[in-house]
Formats: C-alpha cells, structure tokens, sequence
C-alpha cells in the first residue's frame, strides 16, 4: 500500500515538475523573443514608404500614419512593453504586485489609441484613462503594505487586537454586571 502511494506521489510530482518547466519555458520563450518582435517591422523588411503590406493571413495599411513601417513601428513599442508587464504581472510573487497594473494601463490605451483608426492623437489623453486606475490601485497596494508592515515588521496582528479588546470590553461588561448586582443586593439588604 505504502509503494502505491509512494508512486502516486512520485507522479504527481513528476507532472508537477513537467508543468512547472513547460510553464517557465514558454514564459523565457515569449521574454526571449521579445527584442524580435519590437524589431519586427525592421526584420521583414517593410519599404518605409510603404501604404500597405500583405502578411498573407491579413494586410496591414498605413492608417493614420505616414506608412506601414512607422505604423508597425509605433504598434510593437506599445505591444511589447504592454505584453511585457503583463508577464510580469502574472508571475510576480511580491506584494506590491497590483501596481504593475498602472503601466499595462497606460500601455493598453496608447496600443488603443494607436491601432485605433479614429484616434487623432497618440500618447496625449491616455495618462487621463490611466489616472482613475492609479486612484485605485495605489490606495490599494499602500493599504496591503501597511497591512503587512503592521503584521510582519511591527508585530501587530490586527486579529489579535480585535481579539483582545473583544475580552478587554466582555471583562468590563462582567465588571458592570457584577457591581450593578452587589448594587442591588445592598439595596434589598438596606430595605
């Protein structure tokens, strides 16, 4: 019985492990093709004047900007960075992990307003779309923040000081009860 859980187990980690190392593999996949994919528009030799290019699964035209390689251009220096932060903001395992939101906000609305074909603008309005979510998420890591410091730094564990005045007020409500009842009994005693 005992080497049928043994190998359960041994499984378990076995799958375990390979899922772990097929995740960080495709994690450093995507990290390491990165410089490739924000140069892009230069690898594949796009004629800087250019008002259209045909990838095969789909065209690609100038839009609002002067070409296909300025728009490609503008698009992967948005989109990698924006892809970036998100990997980022997936694997990371620290506290202050909710602040990496603000830039892939911001890198978000400028990829919108850049392959967006009615924006007249780029990189203009977008710290306007990003500074409702800063007013969220900054309050809401200085508040995780102080939380943490106060447990783990100072030692105050706000559970336990609830706990205590919970027994500090049931001691003064006992306390109360007990001289309002000798009170009483000196009254009766008195009458």
């Amino acid at each position: 019985m005992k080497d049928k859980v043994r190998n359960v187990s041994k499984d378990a980690n076995k799958k375990s492990y390979i899922r772990r190392f097929t995740i960080d593999g495709v994690l450093i996949v995507l990290i390491g093709l990165s410089p490739f994919v924000a140069y892009f528009y230069d690898i594949i030799n796009i004629p800087t004047d250019a008002p259209s290019w045909d990838f095969g699964l789909f065209v690609l035209n100038k839009g609002q900007f002067s070409s296909v390689y300025i728009a490609l251009w503008i698009i992967l220096g948005k989109l990698v960075p924006f892809y970036l932060f998100v990997l980022w903001f997936l694997t990371c395992k620290q506290w202050w992990y909710h602040i990496i939101l603000v830039p892939i906000a911001m890198y978000a609305f400028q990829l919108f307003s850049a392959i967006n074909r009615g924006s007249q603008f780029i990189d203009e309005v977008e710290i306007y779309w990003v500074i409702p979510i800063l007013m969220i998420v900054a309050p809401t890591v200085y508040w995780i923040r102080i939380r943490l410091f106060d447990k783990l730094i100072y030692g105050i564990d706000l559970k336990e000081i609830e706990r205590e005045l919970d027994e500090y007020k049931q001691k003064e409500r006992e306390e109360r009860r007990r001289r309002d009842e000798e009170r009483k009994k000196r009254l009766s005693d008195i009458h």
